[in-house]
C-alpha cells in the first residue's frame, strides 16, 4: 500500500507543474528539513540558469532515463488485455528492477526511518509535516504516537542526466528505433 501511494505522489509532483512549483516554494520557505533543502541538482555549465530559457524539462529528462533504462513508458502504455498475468508479471519484474536502479542512481533514495512497518513510532513535539503524514484519528497536540504504515523516502541527491540534444527533440522521451 505505501509503495503505491509513494509512486502516485512521485509522479504527481513530477508532472503537475503547479503542484511541483508549490512544493518547491514551500521547501525553499523553510517547510522542508535542512537535509531536504540541500538537495538541488547542480546545473551543468551548458544549462541556462534561467528556468524560462531551459531547452528541456527536468521531468522529461527523468522520464527519458526511466524509458531508456527500464522501459517504463513502454509497459505503462502497452495495452495489457492480450497478455496473461504471468506475462505481465514477468515483464514488470524487469521494469521495476531497472526503475529502482535508475532512481537509486539519480536520487540515492533512503528510508526516512529504519523502523519496520507496524512498529510503534512517536513524532517529535515540533515535527516537520513534510516528514510525517498523520492519518486516522488525529487530535490533540504533538508528540503523536502511532503504528508505522510506511517508512517514507528521502532523496539524498538529485543528479539528472545532462541534456545534450537540440530544441526540436527536447520533448522526445524515446526516439524512434529503426532496425536496419
Amino acid at each position: 500500500m505505501g509503495l503505491i501511494v509513494a509512486t502516485k505522489a512521485f509522479f504527481k509532483l513530477l508532472f503537475d507543474k503547479n503542484l511541483s512549483g508549490s512544493f518547491d516554494q514551500w521547501a525553499r520557505a523553510g517547510g522542508a528539513s535542512e537535509a531536504t533543502r540541500n538537495i538541488e541538482s547542480k546545473p551543468a555549465e551548458k544549462t541556462p540558469t534561467d528556468p524560462s530559457k531551459r531547452v528541456r524539462s527536468d521531468a522529461i529528462s527523468l522520464l527519458a532515463a526511466l524509458q531508456r533504462e527500464a522501459r517504463l513508458v513502454d509497459i505503462v502504455k502497452e495495452p495489457l488485455a492480450n497478455f496473461s498475468d504471468e506475462q505481465v508479471g514477468a515483464a514488470a519484474r524487469d521494469v521495476l528492477t531497472n526503475t529502482g536502479k535508475v532512481l537509486d542512481r539519480i536520487f540515492d533514495l533512503q528510508p526516512l526511518t529504519d523502523q519496520e512497518d507496524g512498529a510503534d513510532v512517536e513524532t517529535p513535539t515540533n515535527f516537520d509535516a513534510g516528514r510525517y503524514s498523520l492519518t486516522g484519528n488525529v487530535s490533540g497536540k504533538a508528540p503523536y504516537k502511532g503504528k508505522l504504515a510506511h517508512h517514507g523516502w528521502e532523496a539524498k541527491k538529485c543528479q539528472l542526466p545532462d541534456w545534450t540534444g537540440n530544441k526540436t527533440s527536447a520533448n522526445v522521451v524515446a526516439p524512434i528505433e529503426l532496425e536496419l
